[in-house]
């Protein structure tokens, strides 16, 4: 379990207790609105922020009843072998329940919370009852090769057929040479339903690689090498590289595959294990710093070396092994950008896979109100935030921050690549070193983008279904494009009949494009042309109005409205809930086309 989890407190009178859990696991707590008085963060509604948690992997202990968290996180269970941990404990801490993710860390938190308080830990997953062990989740630095056939053994053992252990007892269990075997080893070995395999991973593997070189080629030499010295892939902890290839596609893919993080090295540093070098070579000194990559890289994630460089025409490869698993890696991750939306502003509207790159994060970038709309997801993490204006310097700063190995996410509202940072992101790293680019390093980085639900959208399902046809979006700020382009792209959009969404309407110092553009559209569509205006959508203090094109006036617009001007064919329809703007895609005429036949 690397993510740490969080604790929430429902009321008052289980506050004390989740502080106390809190402390006990080295987290923090995350109290509700109003209900609570001491917290790390707040959140208003205990579901959406449970599920919020859930969503981005964050295992979740909740001093509350049981059923709070199952009606949080019920919407999104689906692979219990990637769930996060989910642990309720009543208000005195005289129960403590591990509700999911029993084998993923949940049992073990009920039994340290359960231990701390002198409490019932409720655990009911059959092996830790029978064994007080779950054998699909070994020791940290233990691999279980044939995870798909835990079930099966463990209902076998159950069954009283017994257990037998061969190599390293790593769950400390009595062996009776019953039918089930639990087997440690380095090697490869053949395994099933009564046979589980677990490798420790004691091995680095050292990669080097010339310039693009061919996944496949470095996959061979890779498999062939851990073949040939009878070394288990399970048993490999990580890739090891130098600094310099950090975003090479073969080195990358080699550590999908092994599904082992790649770790980095500077020069300087490899050349601190040349004296343990079985292959040394100037020629590689000459060209990148020391006199060895895969051999140097190797012995720098610790232990000796047990296979010395193996290369082909353009990959090599080395194995070094530590006494020990290796569970602190040595080096330094590749470092990742994910470039992230938020969404308008509501933490239902934020996606799963966003929420989970921000709890992934070790540092937030953003405008200091985007971070802030995330909330409790927030909290405790390193966070720089950037003032309006400063967009090319947030975005450098994310680069450069995410060069030296940290996973950053720079933080958008709506979605990063509509009128945010993704353009800017990918147009930094395409400018040239005399183009006030970014270091080397940054281009070596990984770059992640995910989308989020833009203001467009957002304003489009609050109206009903404007865009049920052809539409665009039109910026109105000429701070970065040219007065006369905006004015062209209108006079096109206009004369096209495009239901269009105005981003940026007006500011303080500039009031006169949104009255021009409303005179080019009056020009090519009806007075009555249906306008939406929505303020701060998805806050609470989300406004939406409806005016006639004809009538919209600039001074009820500002730098929060989304303007959405629909085409001729637009209609407001007065519904029971009210009115609702909607743009017909043509269906009537089909079906008229269709009777006529």
């Amino acid at each position: 379990m690397a993510v740490k989890p969080v604790v929430l407190a429902l009321s008052r009178s289980g506050e004390d207790v989740a502080h106390r859990v809190a402390a006990l696991l080295d987290c923090a707590v995350h109290g509700r609105e109003g209900r609570v008085e001491k917290a790390d963060a707040f959140f208003p509604n205990a579901l959406d922020h449970a599920r919020d948690l859930f969503a981005a992997g964050v295992p979740v202990v909740g001093v509350c009843a049981s059923g709070i968290l199952i009606r949080a996180v019920a919407p999104l269970l689906g692979d219990k072998r990637v769930e996060p941990p989910v642990v309720s404990v009543s208000d005195d801490g005289g129960v403590v329940v591990p509700l999911l993710g029993g084998h993923r860390g949940a049992n073990r938190l009920a039994a340290e919370i359960a231990e701390e308080f002198q409490a019932v830990a409720a655990v009911t997953t059959a092996g830790d009852v029978a064994m007080g062990v779950a054998l699909d989740s070994p020791p940290v630095g233990y691999r279980l090769a044939n995870p798909d056939d835990a079930k099966a053994a463990m209902a076998t053992m159950l069954s009283g057929a017994g257990i037998s252990v061969s190599g390293e007892n790593i769950f400390e269990i009595e062996s009776d040479g019953g039918a089930v075997e639990l087997c440690v080893t380095e090697a490869p070995a053949e395994a099933g339903e009564t046979r589980l395999v677990y490798h420790p991973q004691r091995f680095a593997l050292g990669v080097g690689c010339a310039r693009n070189a061919d996944p496949e080629e470095l996959w061979t030499l890779v498999v062939e090498t851990l073949g040939q010295a009878e070394i288990a892939p399970g048993a490999v902890a990580c890739i090891a590289s130098i600094d310099l290839k950090a975003d090479e596609p073969a080195m990358n893919e080699v550590a999908r595959r092994l599904d082992v993080p790649l770790r980095l090295f500077t020069a300087e540093e490899l050349e601190q294990h040349a004296e343990g070098l079985a292959n040394p070579s100037e020629v590689v000194f000459a060209e990148v710093g020391c006199h060895g990559v895969s051999e140097g890289a190797a012995l720098a994630c610790g232990g000796d070396l047990v296979v010395e460089k193996r290369k082909t025409a353009n990959v090599t490869c080395a194995v070094a092994r530590a006494a020990q698993p290796i569970v602190d890696m040595p080096g330094r991750a590749r470092g990742r950008l994910s470039v992230v939306g938020i969404g308008p502003g509501q933490a239902s509207w934020r996606t799963p896979e966003v929420s989970k790159l921000v709890a992934d994060a070790e540092e937030l970038v953003g405008y200091g109100l985007y971070i802030d709309l995330l909330g409790p997801l927030a909290a405790g993490k390193q966070r720089s935030d950037f003032p309006l204006g400063g967009e090319e310097a947030r975005c450098r700063y994310a680069l450069e921050q995410a060069a030296l190995g940290k996973n950053v996410a720079l933080v958008c509202s709506g979605d990063a690549g509509i009128y945010a940072m993704g353009a800017l992101v990918f147009e930094l790293l395409d400018r040239g070193p005399d183009e006030h680019g970014v270091s080397d390093a940054a281009h070596r980085i990984e770059v992640v983008c995910s989308p989020g639900v833009s203001a467009l959208q957002g304003a489009a399902a609050r109206a009903g279904a404007p865009l049920g046809h052809d539409f665009c979006t039109i910026s109105l700020s000429d701070l970065l494009t040219p007065r006369a382009d905006i004015l062209r792209r209108l006079r096109a959009a206009a004369e096209g009949d495009f239901v269009i969404a105005f981003y940026n309407p007006v500011s303080k110092t500039r009031r006169t494009l949104l009255a021009e553009a409303r005179e080019i559209l009056l020009q090519h569509r009806p007075g009555d042309t249906p306008v939406m205006l929505a303020s701060n959508l998805g806050r609470p203090e989300e406004q939406v109005r409806y005016r006639r094109l004809d009538k919209l006036e600039v001074d009820e617009v500002d730098m929060l409205t989304v303007v959405l001007i629909g085409s001729s064919n637009s209609r407001l329809a007065q519904l029971g809930e009210g009115p609702r703007m909607f743009t017909p895609r043509g269906y009537a005429r089909k079906i008229d086309g269709d009777l006529a036949v």
